[in-house]
């Protein structure tokens, strides 16, 4: 994760509507159902949408037709498993047809509005049409079209009684933005390969193509790589801990390092075919020169500090100190010794076997956080200073980034790394992912190189979504609101170079699958509409009635999701009698609050917020809980005053 400001921008928590134009929507035509109005629920909100009179009932005979059906084919599988599983009808895929339920169609003439990834979506009382440059537009095209069934299509088993029935559209769509990605972390916890199946099912959901994957840190080294066994035979174990990652007490040296895993070099051509066949590409990232620990437990020969031969793989120990800020004061050398050539032929043979795993054309190679304070006493990289001419540290990590640069280029890659990268000087041909706020990434797209805007403010997926005593506890706090103003194209940057924006998932604190889906959405529902819609079609209530129509079809799928926005921001302050005053300020319209003071759990029949509370004087306990009408929808939260107390200091 990414420390920068832990001390100095702990997130307040935000309880800002967004505030942009309202696009119309379009009137229901008449005769139309409000059944099928309410079906109009697409995430992320396409370009045009035009609602027609009239619905299309699913006939009981269905029949799918595409051309070019062999490079459709996935397309076909997920709209055909769909609907057989939650309608029980059977579909059957024919060449031909005199007039098929659902035509699938690449157009013999590219349509310019289209590009690679747009598609049209005619939906009509009779037929279906799906129509595309690229098979690509085609497999989006599902996905909006799947949106459009009721939500019981999202149902792992056959749903009764349930009309079959999608109201009459033409959507024309396109994205914004041609990299659109989603960053998980495999290192800091080991997830399975197949449950990086279910997230690259989980992403498509919503038309993200780009899976930023994150295989090594401290923490791990997740990719065999041949002729280094020690790679993953030390660095991808440690020690189990349950608990607050960050706080755990080093590990003795009896305890065993079973925790962890890798992925070999079969799974990840498994994963690479699996990603592809459904439009997304796969970018790994190797971590360096910082956040090595695990490389360096495996081949302490790679550091500069001679006690790396005491290292191990973190296990969620303390091992750097942020009081200062960043880069941190590193407790254990973590990075590679950028003077020392057996760092470069390790890497040489890493990136190798990398390049030719991933076909994406891009390589990320970190660059983040890589603290200094080994390297300044290091006689080694003062030796390198004098040689290289270099005056300052930043400038040895600038050479050593050059040189890792040349290594990839070599192999028929680009180059990218986090925007500290730019700190020392940088190739001009390197690219930046940009995460430390906006004002990296629009100097560096100034400067002219490839970005991808990736800002902690609103793209930091593992940051608190409610209030922390919900939460796990992160130093930071991001609500939906806050990720729903993501504009991956700001003003004063040079669009471009921006050839992308994306979310991360770093996973300190997310122990298990179920936790990636809890932080994940519906977070990540805003930042795919900020990358995919054009940003004069964002509408913030438009977007969280949409997303609500979502919550339904995630329950179904069985996928999990946060509830944050019904929980309500708490504001504590004092007046001028020192009386604890507490403002409770709801993140959407159209919610209710009760409360008590008396450590009763309380319902909608209980006092009713209205206005700031003044917390009583022997009161221990705060209870609040929200109702939408007469349905509970929010999570009921017991706040300990002692706790407010805290904040209002």
């Amino acid at each position: 994760m990414k420390n920068l400001f832990r001390i100095f921008s702990i997130c307040l928590f935000s309880a800002n509507s967004y505030a942009q134009s309202i696009i119309s929507e379009p009137e229901v035509a008449e005769g139309d159902s409000p059944v099928a109005q309410a079906q109009i629920a697409i995430i992320p909100e396409p370009v045009s949408l035009m609602k027609k009179a009239g619905t299309f009932t699913l006939p009981e005979n269905i029949s799918i037709q595409a051309s070019k059906s062999e490079d459709l084919q996935q397309a076909i599988v997920v709209l055909s498993e769909r609907i057989e599983t939650a309608t029980g009808k059977f579909v059957s895929r024919v060449t031909t047809a005199n007039h098929p339920t659902i035509k699938l169609i690449i157009n013999p003439q590219p349509d310019a509005q289209l590009g690679m990834e747009g598609y049209k979506l005619n939906v009509n009382p009779t037929q279906i049409v799906i129509s595309a440059n690229k098979p690509a537009g085609i497999f989006w095209g599902v996905q909006s079209l799947i949106q459009l069934f009721p939500v019981e299509i999202e149902s792992k088993e056959m749903v009764e009684n349930v009309k079959w029935k999608l109201p009459c559209v033409d959507v024309i769509d396109y994205p914004k933005l041609g990299w659109r990605g989603l960053m998980f972390d495999v290192a800091r916890h080991f997830f399975t390969k197949e449950e990086v199946k279910k997230f690259i099912d989980n992403m498509v959901r919503y038309k993200f193509n780009l899976l930023h994957f994150h295989l090594t840190d401290d923490e791990g080294w997740r990719i065999e790589i041949k002729g280094l066994p020690k790679l993953t035979e030390v660095g991808a174990w440690s020690v189990q801990k349950t608990g607050t990652f960050g706080d755990f007490i080093p590990p003795t040296a009896n305890e065993p390092r079973t925790y962890g895993g890798f992925y070999t070099q079969e799974d990840i051509k498994e994963l690479v075919q699996y990603a592809q066949d459904r439009f997304v590409n796969i970018m790994p990232e190797i971590d360096v020169p910082g956040h090595s620990l695990a490389a360096i437990a495996s081949y302490p020969e790679l550091s500069c500090t001679p006690d790396a031969v005491n290292y191990k793989v973190r296990s969620g120990e303390k091992i750097m100190d942020w009081s200062r800020g960043a880069p941190p004061l590193a407790l254990v050398d973590n990075t590679l010794c950028p003077a020392n050539e057996k760092v470069y032929t390790f890497l040489d043979t890493v990136i190798t076997q990398i390049a030719k795993l991933f076909p994406f054309e891009y390589i990320h190679m970190g660059g983040d956080e890589a603290p200094h304070n080994f390297w300044e006493k290091n006689d080694q990289v003062k030796a390198l200073m004098q040689r290289e001419g270099l005056k300052t540290i930043p400038q040895v990590q600038a050479y050593f980034e050059k040189r890792v640069e040349q290594i990839v280029v070599s192999k028929g890659k680009k180059f990218m790394g986090w925007d500290e990268i730019l700190e020392g000087g940088v190739s001009p041909t390197a690219s930046v992912m940009s995460w430390r706020g906006l004002k990296y990434g629009i100097q560096a797209s100034k400067d002219k190189h490839n970005l991808v805007m990736s800002p902690t403010d609103f793209a930091y997926l593992d940051y608190m979504q409610a209030d922390q005593i919900t939460e796990p506890k992160v130093y930071a706090s991001l609500r939906l609101n806050k990720a729903y103003q993501f504009n991956p194209i700001p003003a004063g940057a040079d669009p471009k170079f921006i050839i992308g924006g994306q979310a991360n998932l770093w996973t300190e604190q997310i122990f298990n699958f179920r936790q990636v889906q809890y932080m994940l959405w519906p977070r990540a529902f805003a930042i795919s509409e900020s990358v995919w819609s054009p940003i004069e079609k964002k509408n913030w209530t438009s977007f969280i009635d949409r997303t609500e129509e979502h919550f339904k079809r995630l329950d179904l799928a069985e996928i999990k999701y946060s509830p944050a926005i019904y929980d309500p921001v708490f504001t504590v302050k004092r007046n001028a009698d020192k009386q604890l005053i507490i403002e409770l300020t709801p993140e959407i319209e159209g919610l209710d609050i009760y409360y008590s003071f008396d450590n009763s759990s309380p319902d909608r029949f209980y006092p009713k917020y209205t206005g700031a509370l003044t917390a009583p004087k022997d009161a221990s306990m705060l209870r609040v809980i929200t109702y939408k009408g007469k349905q509970v929808v929010g999570r009921l939260i017991s706040m300990p005053i002692s706790d407010l107390q805290k904040r209002a200091k």
